[in-house]
């Protein structure tokens, strides 16, 4: 009964993104700049022959508890502290986060992206706002610790009453030797409600990526167990179109038993590994990938 009352209660804030903050729909279906923000970190401009990827539903620093509203500020800090060492045992060079917070009442009242980003050891980063509700703001974002040359967002279209989702896109150079490879690397969060509802979502992110041509990185919370498949089948050509691991009979279920967190790369990226952590940093498993410049592939700039 408790839990059915918070949730009456909640209803009206959620649907308040409309009108706090969120823009008028001009701005749909096209990327905007955002700011590339900086920790005290070094850039890092050393050659590497692979990358190491996570892509995490952070679910507001929550952990594996049911709602961030019940969480004290210093577990929230405790939570995401974790998930920063995690990041770091995994050395992972570039990290997709959803359901990242800003400054917000629900999550501690401080950047959240910022924190991770600090703890992690990443230089730069970009986060994107997609929803707002007065007792949180949250988005997508991305940690690098490549250079990141620019960043850009876009969120959806309004898609009551759910919250407001979208992707960032951060443009990082990759020194692989002789080559400095720019990379479009997304981190994307789709509607859990419905799938046309995602379906749309698709159509929007797609229509937009197939206007760069960098080869891509997608990673991110796609609440779909078929949507980035078809994504994989778009043939484009060798820029932009996509591949990921399937299943081989691994468990790469994420959240419950389905696989709703995916990393896809560009066909000129070789895919070395592909696994799913066990730990448990929220109600999402990260997925972790190693990738390297196909063999055989040139400059794909």
């Amino acid at each position: 009964m408790f839990l059915s009352c918070i949730c009456i209660v909640l209803l009206p804030l959620v649907l308040l993104q409309v009108s706090v903050g969120a823009d008028d729909g001009t701005r749909d279906n096209r990327l905007t700049s955002v700011h590339v923000q900086q920790t005290d970190h070094p850039v890092q401009y050393q050659i590497r022959e692979t990358l190491t990827l996570v892509s995490l539903n952070v679910a507001h620093g929550r952990g594996t508890s049911l709602n961030q509203i019940f969480v004290s500020h210093g577990k929230t800090k405790v939570n995401l502290r974790q998930i920063a060492d995690f990041l770091n045992e995994a050395d992972a060079d570039i990290v997709a986060l959803q359901e990242a917070d800003g400054p917000s009442w629900w999550s501690g009242s401080f950047d959240n992206v910022y924190f991770l980003a600090k703890g992690g050891n990443y230089p730069q980063f970009i986060h994107e706002l997609h929803a707002y509700v007065w007792i949180g703001h949250y988005g997508t974002g991305v940690l690098s610790r490549l250079p990141i040359r620019s960043g850009y967002a876009l969120t959806f279209p309004p898609s009551l009453p759910t919250t407001r989702k979208g992707f960032t896109l951060a443009e990082i150079e990759w020194l692989t030797g002789a080559n400095t490879v720019i990379i479009d690397v997304v981190s994307v969060h789709l509607d859990f409600s419905r799938k046309s509802v995602r379906k749309e979502q698709l159509k929007v992110m797609r229509d937009t990526l197939l206007k760069r041509n960098h080869p891509m990185i997608i990673m991110g919370d796609f609440n779909s167990e078929w949507i980035a498949d078809q994504l994989t089948q778009e043939n484009t050509g060798d820029s932009v179109s996509l591949h990921t691991v399937s299943d081989g009979g691994k468990n790469l279920d994420t959240y419950k038993h389905k696989r709703l967190d995916w990393i896809l790369a560009s066909t000129v990226f070789s895919i070395d590994a592909y696994e799913v952590s066990p730990h448990r940093l929220s109600d999402h498993l990260a997925v972790v990938a190693k990738i390297r410049l196909a063999s055989g592939s040139t400059d794909p700039q």
